[in-house]
C-alpha cells in the first residue's frame, strides 16, 4: 500500500508549477451590426411598438446610458418579420428561437475559437480540455460536442458543458479552467463562451421594465474564447470592452485583464482600476 507520503508526491507530479494564465483569446461576432444610437428606433420599429412613445424614450435614455457603441445580433429583420411571433412580449416562439441557437451558437463558437488557437501558435492537438458556456438554448449532444468536430479536435480532448449560467458565466468557466489547468501539468485548456439573443429577443413590455433594461438594452451578441495554460500571455492590446453590448463577455473580460495585470505586478486596486480604463479607452 503507497503511503500518504508517496500520495503526496505522486499529486505534486500531477499539478502544474505555477498559477494558470490566458495564452490567447479570440473573439466573433455575427456581420448583422446595429449602433446602439441606432437601435431604440430599430427595436420599437421592428417591434410594432412605435405607438409606445414614452416607453421608447426612456429607452432612449437607457441606451445612451449604456456605454455601448454597437450591438452585433444574428436575428435580421427578415427573420423576424419570418418569425412574428418572436416580436410580442409573450406570444409562443420557442421553437424558432431553439431551432436557431442550437445551430449558430456552436458555429460563432467555432469561429472565434480559430482565432484564438491561431494566436496561441500551437496545434490544436495539444488542447487537452474544452469547456463550452452558454445560456442560450440546450441540445443533447451539446454544444461541446459540436464545436469539438467544426474544430476538429480529438474525441479524447476531456469536455465540460454549462447550460443556463447567466451572467456570472464568465467568472465560472474561468475558475473551472484555472483549477483544470493547475492540477493536470501540461494541460492546455480550450474555453468557449458563445451568446447568441435569439433566446431573449422580444417587444416591448411596460410593465416589465427589467426585462427591457437588461436584456434589450445590455446583453447583445459576442463569442469569447480563451486557450488556459501556464504561459504568460500579452493581452494588454485588447481593448474591446466598450465595443460589444454582452455583459458575459465584460465579466469575461474583466477577469481576464484582472488576472493578467495582477500577475504583471499591479498590486493596488487603484492601479489595476487604470489599467482596466485605459483598455476599456483603446
Amino acid at each position: 500500500m503507497a503511503s500518504s507520503i508517496d500520495i503526496a508526491e505522486i499529486r505534486k507530479a500531477q499539478r502544474a508549477q505555477g498559477p494558470a494564465t490566458i495564452l490567447a483569446i479570440g473573439t466573433a461576432t455575427p456581420s448583422n451590426c446595429i449602433y446602439q444610437a441606432d437601435y431604440p428606433d430599430y427595436y420599437f420599429r421592428i417591434t410594432n411598438s412605435e405607438h409606445m412613445v414614452d416607453l421608447k424614450e426612456k429607452f432612449k435614455r437607457m441606451c445612451d446610458k449604456s456605454m455601448i457603441r454597437k450591438r452585433y445580433m444574428h436575428i435580421t429583420e427578415e427573420f423576424l418579420k419570418e418569425n412574428p411571433n418572436m416580436c410580442e412580449y409573450m406570444a409562443p416562439s420557442l421553437d424558432a428561437r431553439q431551432d436557431v441557437v442550437v445551430v449558430e451558437v456552436p458555429k460563432l463558437g467555432k469561429e472565434a475559437a480559430t482565432k484564438a488557437i491561431k494566436e496561441w501558435g500551437n496545434a490544436k492537438s495539444k488542447i487537452t480540455h474544452l469547456i463550452v458556456c452558454t445560456t442560450s438554448g440546450v441540445d443533447m449532444p451539446g454544444a461541446d460536442y459540436q464545436i469539438t468536430k467544426l474544430l476538429g479536435l480529438r474525441p479524447s480532448v476531456k469536455r465540460f458543458m454549462m447550460y443556463q449560467q447567466g451572467c456570472f458565466a464568465g467568472g465560472t468557466v474561468l475558475r473551472l479552467a484555472k483549477d483544470i489547468a493547475e492540477n493536470n501539468k501540461g494541460s492546455r485548456v480550450l474555453v468557449v463562451c458563445s451568446e447568441i439573443t435569439a433566446v431573449t429577443f422580444r417587444g416591448p413590455n411596460d410593465t416589465h421594465l427589467d426585462s427591457l433594461r437588461l436584456v434589450e438594452v445590455v446583453v447583445g451578441l459576442m463569442m469569447l474564447t480563451n486557450v488556459i495554460g501556464k504561459y504568460q500571455g500579452d493581452i494588454s492590446k485588447k481593448g474591446e470592452l466598450n465595443k460589444y453590448g454582452m455583459m458575459q463577455v465584460c465579466i469575461n473580460k474583466f477577469d481576464v485583464y484582472e488576472i493578467n495585470y495582477r500577475s504583471k505586478g499591479f498590486a493596488k486596486d487603484d492601479d489595476l482600476v487604470d489599467q482596466l480604463q485605459t483598455c476599456r479607452e483603446t
